[in-house]
């Protein structure tokens, strides 16, 4: 990278979301941009996710992109491996290596309203990009929680999401902390090994079955010969799904029927009373994520497991207490303790229009106008930015919604022709985001009486999306200019001129 390399988009990650940018803009006959990559390699989340038992809770084809589809999956649900594998396959196919930058994590983003572009600071140096997409994903930075004592900790002490996998588990005392979609893989894979396995669980998840088979040869070989089986496969996956919304976003009562198979599977698993009382939640199946798994709860009634029904609270040494007065003796500490997702730290490193970063704008709460763009950092947008998220179905289909919409705000720049920039409206945004929030109002996720990973820190739900992916797909094919400012260069000036301060606003009309 050269210290005064500039390209037309920089996009940040080579997760899912950037890959899926990178292939876009390929496709829109864009080529001047780079993708920068804080590691070594492409695969974000899973990339950095390597921990025993690491798979996906989505269904492999329909976890997959739709220009991309995989004939090859080898299960019905992904382990790590095979989607790792699948984004490499992604960056070879599509001919996306050159744009490249490894060890490369962005420092800073600065706008520059003088010359409408973002100057971006580097980890292997500086360059200036037109337009940013952030792709760094809402499951990139691991949450450590503030354990009084943790320093005086003699052991080991990893996140899920940094597993030392030079650190021998066998025959050691663990502590596993947290009880989510991480911990209910982890548990299971390293129950057998261990002498001691002490599971902290603040809150119980609901577990349903998880339905996963090898794929056959014959179903393998079907969908290469006839691709239109593995697009036909992905719609059924996808249609299930959508019918499956309703009950989410607007009847929380109907996924009653749900709870109850969900309470049958812990009570064909877990036949000690106390244990499966400790299991049972006691909050609507759905408010928190509904996490798969055939192998949990009986790993956790083996004569191995203990399970500590409260948080931890403090370390003395080696030893953990519960905020119940429990204590065990541990040897290593795995913190199954999820991810900066409300508070992503990218949001310190982009500073706008204003010269205020994001974090200090959204300080009250993340919001954005159709998950995309936020005022005062034009030509700036996120991939599975604020209220995208999903509760049931795959990811995929929002970042390929996010797609469509970073390719028509390019085209629109292309239109409006010199230099030029849109910047969000701050009015289009609250309107957006007062939308979103009325429809919350009902959803399982703000009615369902848990405390998730969804809401912020003010208990208000800024990740999830209240509707359907084809909801969401209409939204965001087109950009509405009615929603954003136009901002141009500084028009050329007379020696004795005086000098303006910044680029001038011109006020767009929708359909202009």
């Amino acid at each position: 990278m050269t210290e005064h390399e500039h390209v037309r988009v920089a996009v940040i990650g080579s997760g899912f979301g950037g890959l899926g940018a990178a292939v876009r803009l390929r496709r829109e006959g864009i080529t001047d941009f780079v993708v920068l990559e804080r590691a070594g390699s492409v695969g974000g989340t899973w990339r950095d996710n390597s921990y025993p038992g690491c798979a996906c809770d989505v269904p492999s084809h329909l976890y997959s992109f739709s220009f991309a589809p995989n004939p090859e999956w080898p299960r019905t649900f992904s382990g790590q491996e095979h989607i790792r594998a699948y984004l490499e396959h992604v960056a070879d196919v599509f001919r996306l290596r050159p744009h490249l930058r490894f060890d490369s994590e962005v420092k800073m983003m600065t706008w520059d309203a003088e010359k409408l572009h973002w100057a971006i600071e580097t980890s292997s140096g500086r360059l200036t990009a037109d337009i940013v997409v952030s792709a760094t994903g809402p499951l990139s930075d691991p949450k450590v929680p503030d354990i009084p004592g943790i320093d005086t900790f003699p052991g080991k002490v990893f996140h899920s999401a940094r597993w030392d996998h030079d650190y021998d588990l066998r025959g050691k005392r663990v502590a596993m902390v947290g009880t989510g979609a991480s911990a209910i893989q982890i548990v299971p894979s390293i129950q057998p090994d261990v002498e001691r396995l002490t599971l902290f669980q603040r809150t119980p998840p609901w577990v349903m079955p998880r339905v996963d088979r090898a794929i056959s040869g014959a179903e393998r070989w079907l969908h290469r010969q006839l691709p239109f089986t593995t697009q036909a496969r992905r719609g059924l996956l996808w249609g299930i799904r959508e019918l499956q919304v309703q009950a989410f976003t607007k009847r929380p009562d109907e996924l009653g029927l749900v709870e109850r198979l969900a309470k049958r599977n812990i009570a064909r698993a877990v036949k000690d009373p106390a244990l499966r009382a400790k299991l049972t939640p006691d909050y609507r199946i759905g408010c928190k994520r509904i996490l798969l798994s055939n192998t949990y709860y009986p790993a956790l009634t083996r004569p191995n497991v203990d399970v500590v029904a409260s948080g931890l609270a403090e370390i003395d040494g080696s030893t953990l207490v519960a905020a119940d007065g429990s204590r065990a003796e541990v040897d290593a500490i795995v913190f199954g303790t999820g991810f900066h997702v409300t508070d992503m730290p990218i949001a310190e490193r982009v500073v706008g229009a204003e010269g205020r970063t994001l974090a200090e704008t959204w300080s009250t709460g993340m919001k954005s106008l159709r998950g995309a763009t936020a005022a005062g950092f034009p030509n700036w947008m996120t991939i599975i930015g604020p209220n995208t998220g999903l509760g049931n179905s795959s990811m995929i289909l929002m970042i390929e919604s996010q797609l469509n919409y970073m390719a028509d705000f390019v085209r629109q720049l292309d239109v409006l022709g010199g230099r030029a920039a849109l910047d969000a409206r701050p009015a289009a945004v609250d309107a957006w985001n007062d939308r979103v929030q009325e429809r919350m109002k009902r959803t399982v996720w703000n009615t369902g009486g848990c405390t998730s990973w969804y809401l912020d820190a003010n208990g208000v739900n800024t990740t999830i999306w209240p509707g359907t992916t084809s909801e969401f797909r209409s939204a965001t094919r087109r950009v509405d200019l009615g929603e954003y400012e136009v901002l141009r260069a500084p028009e050329p000036r007379d020696a004795g001129e005086p000098r303006r301060k910044g680029a001038r606003r011109n006020k767009v009309e929708a359909g202009a």
